[in-house]
């Protein structure tokens, strides 16, 4: 719900209009390129992809995140082309600025490379509407040994990329959907400090923060204590489940298949009046709204808060090691089970398991060519590079058990071999997690894996649905986060909350939801197909 997602809807509309004109095998009609056969060959699902001497594949994708590291020369992604036996033409651009620089090019549609990582997934279909991207079920049918696999063991995902008509355009990029979630993490020394057990429920959760607040949990004498500090794209990933809701992802789907906005649910009242009860008790900082991550941390360093929100990784990764004195086998800033609503609700949100996505452009003078490279980059074989990297360098591998070498635990070391490459279709692995964490974190997250509740899934729209969701949701979002602002700071009364369900009625929320419905409704069909 944040400004970035209504710049991305808004540039949506304005491509979707810029390239629908540039082929005229539009409205996904057009048919895959024909397949080129290698009669001498056999592709098994494992490299090399082919018998043609010198093959090469150009790919335009993303960069590292980390600046000093140029995928296109990392060891971990070179073993794939190499293994693949293709040369791999990289161009790749920072991920920061990906879509602006990708978006142009795409809108042009000229000279396209053999296979694109997507600059968004697709869901208004304009990239396939346009012709840019082919489908592949042929491709998939003949080659997908390593996907056919994938979609085995999650329907769900093959149920979010297939279209309404029944055809698949992209191979998916997976992240972990119930692992190493975003949850609560407490400062346990404070808790030990003022004799207070983990909370369990909203209200326990609570008096903490005012007792954090008020009783010198840090000892130096100072009333310096932030109760709880977090960046404020986690603030309704962090309460909204509390009172049932899913705010960060808009919507979700009840118990019963029925389909809900969010911020248009009555609980979403409750959870505006509490979290501006926190706000007058100082417990929600009055920079709430502005807070970043370079504070949260540096706060958690200087020992003046005791509560914060992130992702599951950060309780003994990031947090904890701040601590000069801290043992790796006892937590300092450790994640706590959700807390108990006081409607009966108790989960934290998980993710969608696609976190990008890779199309073969209709300029790919070997199609086939380029789906077996992207089939064999979904490979076990190639996932455990991703996962584990450069076997008896970053990791040693005895009685079928892997475990990271020295090298292996040194971040800067992976980084640079190229470790979970994101100009690849590769997916994260909950059981490399697993060995880099300590045991208190792992056994943790085994815990918590019980409380994650899936988002709304992603689906394609049908284009009258993309319409309504272009021409209303850029507004409604805007009207969304100025209100919530008000209504958290206290800025407007909750005396308001009834006129503003009115207005996202006259906003036309309620056909936004339908298609929603419809959406949802078609993805619980597709799955059992």
């Amino acid at each position: 719900m944040k400004a970035k997602k209504v710049g991305k809807l808004v540039l949506v509309t304005v491509l979707a209009a810029g390239i629908a004109g540039c082929n005229s095998a539009g409205n996904g009609a057009q048919t895959s390129a024909p397949m080129e056969a290698e009669p001498n060959f056999t592709y098994t699902g494992k490299g090399p992809v082919t018998a043609i001497k010198d093959a090469e594949l150009s790919i335009l994708a993303t960069n590292a995140w980390t600046t000093n590291v140029d995928l296109a020369h990392a060891q971990i992604v070179q073993k794939i082309t190499d293994n693949a036996g293709i040369k791999a033409n990289w161009d790749l651009i920072p991920p920061q600025n990906y879509a602006d620089a990708v978006n142009p090019r795409l809108a042009a549609g000229v000279d396209l490379p053999d296979i694109i990582y997507m600059p968004d997934q697709d869901q208004l279909m304009k990239y396939i509407n346009s012709g840019i991207v082919i489908p592949i079920d042929e491709l998939y049918e003949k080659y997908g040994v390593n996907l056919k696999k994938i979609y085995d063991q999650s329907p769900d995902v093959k149920a979010s990329l297939t279209t309404p008509s029944g055809k698949m355009y992209y191979v998916p990029q997976q992240t972990l959907t119930k692992n190493y979630m975003p949850v609560f993490m407490v400062n346990e020394r404070w808790l030990q400090t003022l004799g207070l057990q983990e909370p369990t429920t909203l209200d326990e959760f609570t008096e903490m923060l005012r007792q954090f607040k008020a009783k010198d949990p840090n000892g130096n004498g100072k009333a310096d204590e932030i109760p709880m500090s977090m960046e404020p794209k986690f603030l309704e990933m962090a309460f909204g489940p509390v009172f049932g809701l899913d705010l960060s992802n808009q919507f979700y789907a009840d118990d019963q298949g029925k389909v809900h906005f969010s911020y248009n649910e009555p609980a979403y009242k409750q959870y505006l009046t509490y979290l501006n009860s926190l706000y007058k008790e100082g417990l929600l900082g009055v920079d709430y709204a502005s807070t970043t991550s370079d504070q949260v941390t540096s706060r958690i360093s200087q020992n003046v808060t005791g509560a914060t929100f992130n992702f599951s990784w950060y309780m003994s990764m990031v947090y904890s090691p701040l601590f000069k004195d801290y043992n790796p086998k006892e937590p300092i800033f450790k994640g706590i089970l959700p807390l108990k609503g006081p409607n009966g609700d108790q989960f934290y949100v998980g993710r969608t398991p696609v976190s990008g996505i890779f199309g073969i452009s209709r300029d790919s003078k070997n199609p086939a060519l380029a789906f077996k490279f992207l089939d064999y980059a979904v490979s076990e074989e190639a996932q455990t590079y991703y996962t584990w990297g450069i076997k008896d360098d970053t990791y040693t591998e005895k009685d079928g058990k892997k475990q990271f070498t020295t090298k292996g635990q040194d971040n800067d070391y992976i980084q640079k071999l190229g470790i979970g490459p994101v100009n690849l279709p590769n997916i994260q692995s909950a059981e490399s997690a697993d060995a880099l964490v300590p045991a208190w974190h792992s056994e943790l997250d085994k815990k918590l894996e019980s409380y994650i509740h899936p988002p709304f899934p992603f689906v394609y729209a049908l284009p009258e649905e993309a319409s309504t969701d272009s021409m209303s949701m850029p507004d409604i979002t805007t009207y969304v986060e100025e209100m919530n602002f008000k209504f958290v700071s206290g800025s407007l009364g909750l005396d308001q909350f009834d006129d503003y369900i009115n207005t996202l009625k006259s906003m036309n929320i309620d056909q936004v939801i339908a298609n929603k419905q419809a959406q949802y409704d078609r993805y619980l069909a597709a799955q059992k197909k």
